[in-house]
């Protein structure tokens, strides 16, 4: 299967998840928009969900597949099994105790780290700690599930890890649904919801383990021991953890920042939501994929085929993210009125979210060139350049966060994330240049140069075109008006981009051949990137 093919493969199921995410975020703004009740779930979910990435998907996904890829090479499908029966020993055991001990100090952890300006009214502060305490095993479901998604992904079975998240959608927007035909208060929606994350998690490591059976490897329970294999995940684990959260820990900072100010919190996780579209199904699908291909060809001693997978993941990122930025920039007003604007959801909260939408938009390039750029290190078992990179990038973000939100409030910690995601994006691309990890080939920036005049041209004419539909996007339309006219403007975006690209040079169909035919698998002797 080719490089791309793969790619759509987990980006198709992304986007799935991703819909489904829409739809539940409609229902959440209907059901709660940004009330109390919204801030103290999303606060809540924000803790459970943020561990799941710092030491679940992250440190897996950045230090389990190349470890699991090499006993692959090395030992065979037996090799890699006891490999698995080892870390995930010491998985469960750690998990365990963490659970136990985050569920004690949950009062604690609410009023210094999740949510601090929740402190001075009771009753949100007391169910933001009861939530969170419903949710918090989630993370250790959803640890366990991330080492069986790298093992799938190491195997070069992508569809089912790529699907699971759906389960989280489907049983949120259940309890949702339910919740509006009883006539649930905001109260006992919030509780639907906390308990239908537990149990959406349960689900997802069902569905996993059932995969990995599937391909052929049954894991057995090992007494939890350091053995040399599982010391080196462990010393690569801890700065990939926090390498690949850095959206996670930028955007928990926000979330501490935002706690002052009512609404906040709900009003960043809508915006979210809609930019983490692209970001998904592109961004995720280009690092699930990347990381285990780029491991083989570099274990295998594939210098030529390693260089040309980074290219061409670079190549397809930019191919597609940067018009996405151009258009959630441009219509990002008629994007959340559409998608939004209903029951619980004013006039007033679209403006707010629309204008940190805008700004998630033009950080969302630097973002998934993030997920693009640290297979590079991480796939070389370097975890800790990437992290000290980070770590500049988390004090940018800081700084910027605490200064601008008195003057901007939500756009401030949507302007302080995009630009620490720019940062984070240039500086761990420099250093793989600087290190001859990365070369660069003329042809490649030739293409992005033209595809950004391609993202100028589209953003203009989409400007002019939202004018003409703007009567039927008004929140006096029909739903279906409303979304006919989204949709068209969205359709009219891409045509207009595609062809400018096409026409000048960004792409060329000899580019989307190359990429569909490469096979991603190295080839002794294959020539060079063109």
């Amino acid at each position: 299967m080719s490089l791309v093919k793969k790619f759509a493969t987990v980006g198709g199921a992304t986007l799935g998840s991703r819909v489904l995410g829409f739809a539940r975020e409609t229902l959440m703004a209907a059901a709660l928009g940004t009330g109390p009740m919204a801030d103290a779930f999303y606060a809540a979910f924000r803790f459970p969900n943020l561990f799941r990435r710092l030491f679940a998907e992250g440190a897996f996904n950045a230090a389990f597949v190349p470890l699991f890829a090499k006993e692959i090479e090395e030992g065979g499908v037996d090799g890699a099994k006891r490999f698995s029966e080892e870390v995930f020993g010491v998985l469960f055991t750690v998990l365990l105790l963490l659970t136990i001990a985050m569920e004690l100090l949950m009062p604690l952890i609410v009023a210094w780290i999740i949510a601090p300006g929740f402190v001075g009214d009771a009753e949100k502060f007391d169910v933001t700690v009861k939530l969170a305490v419903v949710m918090f095993p989630y993370l250790m479901c959803m640890s366990l599930t991330a080492m069986l998604s790298g093992m799938l992904n190491s195997l070069h079975h992508y569809f089912a890890a790529a699907v699971a998240p759906v389960f989280l959608n489907v049983v949120l927007i259940g309890a949702l649904g339910y919740a509006l035909w009883q006539g649930a208060s905001p109260l006992d929606t919030a509780w639907y919801l906390s308990w239908g994350v537990l149990v959406a998690g349960l689900l997802q490591m069902a569905v996993l383990y059932a995969g990995v059976r599937h391909a052929g490897i049954r894991i057995g329970f090992r007494r939890p021991r350091m053995t040399p294999n599982v010391k080196r995940l462990l010393w690569l684990a801890f700065p990939a953890a926090v390498t690949g959260g850095i959206t996670q820990i930028n955007q928990l900072i926000g979330q501490m920042i935002a706690s002052t100010k009512d609404g906040a919190i709900a009003a960043l996780q809508y915006a979210d939501r809609v930019y983490q579209l692209p970001l998904g199904v592109v961004g995720i699908a280009v690092g699930v994929v990347l990381l285990p291909e780029l491991a083989r060809a570099l274990k295998g001693g594939h210098q030529i085929e390693a260089a040309n997978i980074q290219n061409r993941s670079m190549e397809f990122v930019l191919f597609l993210t940067l018009p996405a930025a151009g258009a959630l920039w441009v219509i990002s007003d008629e994007i959340v009125r559409v998608l939004y604007e209903r029951g619980a959801f004013s006039p007033d909260t679209t403006s707010i979210v629309a204008g940190t939408l805008a700004i998630y938009g033009l950080g969302l390039p630097g973002f998934v060139m993030i997920k693009a750029l640290n297979p590079g290190f991480f796939a070389r078992e370097d975890t800790k350049t990437p992290m000290r990179i980070t770590m500049l990038s988390v004090v940018v973000n800081c700084i910027l966060a605490v200064s601008l939100f008195p003057l901007f409030h939500e756009r401030g910690i949507a302007t302080a994330e995009a630009v620490s995601g720019w940062l984070t994006a240039l500086l761990l691309f420099v250093t793989l240049v600087r290190r001859g990890h990365w070369p660069l080939e003329r042809a490649l920036a030739w293409r992005v140069a033209r595809l950004i005049v391609a993202t100028l041209v589209m953003a203009v004419s989409l400007e002019y075109a939202s004018g003409f539909l703007a009567d039927r996007l008004a929140p006096s339309s029909p739903l279906l008006e409303q979304l006919a006219a989204l949709g068209l403007l969205i359709g009219f975006a891409m045509v207009v981009y595609f062809s400018v690209a096409f026409l000048i040079g960004g792409a060329d169909l000899g580019m989307i051949r190359r990429n569909m035919k490469r096979k991603a698998k190295a080839v002794p002797g294959e020539g060079s990137a063109d």
